[in-house]
C-alpha cells in the first residue's frame, strides 16, 4: 500500500508517526518511521487485549515468558537483563507474582545470596493459556498479509537486524553517543 493511500486509509487520527514524513524525505526515514508505527500500533493493542482479556501488564507477560522459556529457572539478574529492565522492576514483578501462586523465589544453590526464579505448575499453566490467547491475536493482526508476503517480511527484518549488528559493531564509540 502506498504511502499515501495508507494515510487515506489510517486518517488524521491515526497516522501519528508517519505524519512526520514528507514526500521529499528519504526512504530509509519514510520505512524507520512506518516501521516504528507499526510496531508500536501493534503493542498498543496486544497491551490493551492483555489487560481486558486477563488482567494483566505486558511486563507481566514478558517475566512469565522468559521463565516459561527457562523451566530450569533463572537467576534475577539474568531476567532483568533479558527483560531490559532494572533489578527493582524485578524484584517488585517477583512479588506480586509470588503472592498470586505463579512463581517460586529459591535461593541459587551456588551462592545462597542469589535467587532463582522458576514459574509453578499453575505459573506454566496460567502463562500457557495466555501465550495461546496471544498468538491467536498475533495471527489475526497479520491475517490480511499473504503468507508469502509474511515469510518475505520477516527475512528482510532479520537482514535489517544483521545489518543493524553490523554496523554497530563497527560504530567507534565516540561517534555512537
Amino acid at each position: 500500500m502506498a504511502g499515501t493511500a495508507v494515510a487515506a486509509a489510517l486518517g488524521d487520527d491515526s497516522i501519528g508517526l508517519e505524519a512526520r514524513v514528507g514526500s521529499d524525505d528519504h526512504m530509509a526515514l519514510k520505512l524507520w518511521l512506518r516501521l516504528l508505527a507499526c510496531s508500536t500500533q501493534i503493542e498498543t493493542e496486544i497491551r490493551k487485549r492483555l489487560r481486558a482479556r486477563f488482567g494483566i501488564t505486558l511486563s507481566r507477560f514478558d517475566y512469565l515468558a522468559q521463565l516459561h522459556r527457562h523451566p530450569e529457572g533463572l537467576r534475577m539478574n539474568a531476567l532483568s537483563r533479558y527483560l531490559m529492565v532494572t533489578g527493582g522492576s524485578i524484584t517488585g514483578l517477583t512479588d506480586e507474582l509470588e503472592k498470586e501462586g505463579l512463581v517460586v523465589r529459591e535461593a541459587a544453590a551456588e551462592d545462597r545470596r542469589a535467587f532463582l526464579l522458576r514459574l509453578t505448575p499453575q505459573g506454566r499453566k496460567t502463562f500457557e493459556q495466555i501465550a495461546a490467547t496471544h498468538e491467536g491475536w498475533l495471527i489475526e493482526l497479520f491475517g490480511d498479509i499473504a503468507p508469502a508476503e509474511r515469510k518475505t517480511l520477516y527475512e528482510l527484518l532479520g537482514r535489517m537486524r544483521v545489518t543493524v549488528m553490523a554496523r554497530q559493531a563497527h560504530t567507534p564509540q565516540d561517534e555512537a553517543a
